[in-house]
């Protein structure tokens, strides 16, 4: 095992006996903001995310994660603690959010030609951007827009705010930016069709993007951390 650190490459641990330059990572968890309406289930489990809206978030130890960072190394993507090595794995992202690990990658486009007739034809609504090329949507928007339902809601708008909700899951749980409260649009094409959204592997996609981060945030200049802390944590 030895062999396979690179002991050239600098790592956050390296700092940790210089309590000068040694600081506890900083992050966000944005949570869901609120509780989806009891007309959205049927929506949320068609399109499988039913289990992950049952997640509660809840306050993140950032020196106890600061720690297990320091403990992080990226040759192997695992966690060297004194009674020996883990990491997080496909199985705890299965059994904790309820996501599918063995399906489609999810893959989606970063730039969106027209993404305020997209969020017109998917969520029913658009944000009043100054910018016609915006390419995330604020989680203040989408709590202001979709939290409260009319009783008379038809089905397509029902469609609309299970869409609003999952995409306020995947950026405010499941893969977070940190210090961000949006989401970003590259996911809403993905939920166009709810029945097709439980054919992509949501468990994969939260999982290599939680070790692209703690590979990051092990460079001794990183003070801030994202992606499912939650998870992490847990």
């Amino acid at each position: 095992m030895v062999s396979l650190i690179n002991k050239d490459l600098a790592h956050i641990c390296d700092t940790v006996n210089n309590m000068d330059s040694y600081c506890v990572l900083r992050g966000q968890v944005n949570g869901l903001g609120y509780s989806p309406d009891a007309r959205l289930m049927p929506y949320l489990e068609l399109a499988g995310s039913g289990s992950a809206t049952l997640t509660w978030t809840f306050d993140l130890w950032y020196d106890l994660i600061s720690a297990l960072v320091g403990r992080w190394r990226p040759e192997t993507h695992t966690f060297h603690l004194p009674c020996g090595e883990c990491t997080v794995t496909l199985e705890d992202v299965a059994l904790q959010f309820g996501l599918l690990i063995d399906r489609n990658a999810v893959t989606g486009i970063s730039a969106i030609a027209e993404p305020a007739a997209l969020c017109y034809s998917l969520l029913g609504a658009s944000p009043d951007d100054d910018e016609s090329n915006f390419l995330k949507l604020k989680f203040t928007w989408l709590k202001a827009n979709f939290e409260h339902l009319s009783v008379n809601a038809t089905e397509e708008e029902l469609m609309c705010a299970a869409r609003a909700y999952i995409m306020h899951i995947i950026g405010g749980v499941l893969m977070p930016n940190s210090n961000n409260n949006k989401v970003h649009l590259q996911y809403l094409p993905l939920l166009a069709d709810l029945h097709n959204v439980g054919s992509y592997s949501w468990g994969s996609a939260v999982l290599v993007m939680l070790y692209r981060e703690l590979c990051q945030t092990t460079k001794p200049d990183a003070v801030d951390i994202g992606r499912c802390l939650v998870l992490l944590q847990s």
